[in-house]
């Protein structure tokens, strides 16, 4: 039976993460708190972080630098701004 969790980003009862996918306290932070649903939506904007910045993830300031923007995406409802990127309109 999946594991579900009351998600802070979608702020409601979801399917929570199998394992711990992000190392230390945030980690767990996210485990406890995170949906998997929510989490892919970061990993998406993860992406195209990494993508449109040249982020070097072997780079210390760059991993800060993206580890700030996960936070404010999951946990204090910030959005990722991505230079150049619309959504598509419906």
């Amino acid at each position: 039976m999946a594991r579900t969790v009351f998600c802070q980003k979608l702020q409601k009862e979801a399917e929570g993460l199998s394992f711990q996918l992000y190392p230390g306290e945030l980690g767990e932070r996210i485990f406890n708190n995170i949906s998997k649903e929510a989490f892919a939506q970061w990993q998406h904007k993860q992406t195209m972080l990494i993508n449109e910045k040249h982020l070097n993830m072997m780079d210390p300031e760059h991993r800060i630098f993206l580890e700030e923007q996960m936070v404010g995406f999951l946990f204090e409802d910030k959005d990722v701004e991505i230079e150049g990127y619309r959504p598509l309109e419906k």
